[in-house]
């Protein structure tokens, strides 16, 4: 009886455009919401980006993508990364085509720590190779205010010099927690897909995801080389009054007195090999791939 023939994995990295495309035509036909085509082209695929696809006839059918990250963990900088983009092309599951990438996929990472994200879909999948659910907590504030002073300008993300600078005050400004967090994010990666909330230059040096829904502010990420007072710089960032603020990271230092509000139940998180901090805390969403 002839065995089984094992699937063999493509690595795929930047500078293999015709792989890269291949994947990037994957990616919608599995996750109906997200696209790599635009972040592709903006260049932003760079060696801390990798994919373990199963590529046959030119087409990825299965995928485990690995990003390389500056972790913090309560003050502390380890090398972690973060999986994405895992699954099958619908036609070829049943085929162990996932588990085979996912076993590639961690073979890269080695004894590193590494997260992911889940859908409600597949939170049985995960466990399997030694992932953890953790708990994510939101944060909030009371907080009035009105709009006042000089509007802070909008940033456009399709401008390269805005790329290269929100990069720049990623890898060297300060992380928006250290309680969990990561420096050098993919914050492009929201905004290509069209995810992020505007983008809005206090100054050269401090830069806001942000936008008012209804009387709240949603603070979604904060890059800036220095702190600042946020509370001052508030109605330089919304366009009518509010009464409450929703952040998207765990606020300790930019509002330490935020409450917690309830579970995030946006995505489920999984970790494995990370012990998680003491105290509650919400992964920066600008910086989950």
């Amino acid at each position: 009886m002839a065995s089984k023939r094992v699937p063999t994995v493509t690595e795929i990295g930047p500078g293999t455009s015709a792989l890269q495309a291949a994947f990037c035509d994957y990616v919608p036909r599995v996750f109906t919401r997200a696209d790599f085509r635009r972040w592709t082209q903006w260049g932003e695929w760079n060696n801390d980006y990798r994919a373990f696809a199963v590529v046959e006839d030119g087409r990825v059918l299965a995928n485990a993508s690995v990003m390389r990250m500056r972790l913090l963990l309560e003050g502390r900088e380890v090398t972690g990364y973060q999986l994405g983009a895992v699954g099958s092309l619908p036609s070829e599951r049943g085929r162990g085509l996932a588990r085979t990438v996912m076993n590639a996929a961690l073979a890269h990472c080695g004894d590193a720590p590494v997260l992911l994200f889940a859908n409600k879909s597949v939170l049985e999948f995960y466990p399997r190779f030694g992932f953890e659910p953790r708990r994510q907590t939101l944060f909030s504030a009371s907080h009035v205010a009105r709009p006042g002073g000089t509007t802070a300008p909008r940033l456009d993300l399709a401008e390269a010099d805005v790329r290269a600078r929100l990069r720049m005050l990623s890898d060297e400004g300060l992380p928006v927690t250290e309680r969990f967090g990561a420096r050098g994010t993919a914050a492009s990666w929201y905004a290509a897909n069209g995810f992020a909330r505007p983008l809005r230059a206090l100054s050269d040096d401090a830069w806001v995801f942000a936008e008012v829904e209804g009387e709240t502010l949603f603070i979604d990420d904060i890059f800036a080389r220095a702190p600042f007072d946020l509370r001052a710089a508030l109605p330089r960032l919304i366009d009518r009054p509010i009464s409450s603020i929703q952040f998207g990271f765990t606020p300790e230092r930019w509002w330490p007195g935020a409450v917690e509000a309830g579970e995030d139940m946006e995505a489920d998180l999984f970790v494995r090999g990370l012990t998680s901090p003491r105290e509650a805390n919400l992964f920066p969403v600008m910086a989950r791939t």
